[in-house]
């Protein structure tokens, strides 16, 4: 009852807390929106999965709104304004997931292992990772699926097809990696593409394109780095160049954005800040 006395309520809350309890605090007398961090909604074909600049607007507005996993939003502003132009067919994702990523635990265990190499010489047992990830990067996020890849993964390719509407002849894999970083997770993409595509249209498209920040410039060695991106709203751009694998219908880069505001704060405030818009 305290909650349907908001017009917004922002949940980063667990799964099941969540499933249990933003049906009952969406609509009442305010007409509350919940939106909601967790996985609980985000396959739910009755619950928009948002990311503002991309399907908002009328979505915004639903008394129930998903936030995609981190990983999916720092991509897909990347991947949906080339998907506009020249309409994806193949999407490959290789992640470099900061400790961050898996909560101040992650990042703790990341730190106190650095300072355990400095004063000892070595790394103490990891508590919370499965290995240590200080000087190391460990190729798993999330429980194994049963085809193999890690539910982080899938999570990629299930958010991808439902934000972008995608249809079932659009395939797309991912690799995910946890990386001795403390924040701000970093992608490299590789795409096929329907239409002809080249690194320098893609960079007009992205340079005009709603949230993100392109840095290509090799001669100056200008590139994405979490370092970088951390702290920062827009996510970072660059390595465009032609795919050798996919030629004249291919297109590689790599992105770097901060997990923790586009990834999952800012665009939950985005989007309340739509919800509100639309009532006006």
């Amino acid at each position: 009852e305290a909650a349907q006395e908001c017009e917004i309520v922002l949940m980063a809350v667990s799964g099941g807390f969540s499933e249990e309890n933003s049906p009952k605090i969406s609509g009442g007398p305010k007409n509350t929106v919940v939106i909601d961090n967790s996985s609980a909604f985000r396959y739910k074909d009755d619950i928009p999965l948002v990311i503002p600049e991309i399907n908002g607007g009328e979505k915004s507005t639903s008394p129930l709104i998903a936030n995609p996993n981190c990983t999916t939003a720092i991509g897909a502003m990347a991947l949906w304004p080339l998907h506009q132009k020249y309409k994806l067919k193949k999407v490959l994702m290789s992640t470099y997931q900061a400790a961050s990523g898996a909560g101040a635990e992650g990042m703790a265990e990341l730190e106190n292992g650095l300072a355990e190499y400095v004063k000892d010489g070595k790394v103490g047992k990891p508590e919370f990772f499965a290995y240590q990830l200080p000087f190391n990067v460990i190729p798993q996020i999330d429980a194994f699926q049963e085809n193999g890849y890690t539910k982080e993964e899938m999570k990629v390719t299930w958010e991808l097809q439902k934000i972008f509407c995608l249809s079932d002849d659009v395939k797309i894999s991912c690799t995910a990696v946890r990386v001795p970083t403390l924040r701000a997770h970093s992608e490299s993409i590789v795409i096929e593409t329907e239409e002809p595509i080249t690194a320098e249209g893609a960079r007009e498209v992205l340079e005009a394109a709603e949230g993100i920040k392109v840095v290509d410039d090799p001669a100056s060695l200008k590139y994405p780095m979490p370092l970088n991106a951390t702290g920062q709203y827009d996510v970072e751009v660059g390595r465009l160049r032609q795919s050798i694998v996919f030629g004249d219908h291919g297109l590689e880069f790599f992105l770097s954005g901060d997990q923790l505001l586009r990834g999952a704060a800012l665009n939950a405030v985005i989007i309340g800040e739509q919800a509100v818009a639309g009532r006006a």
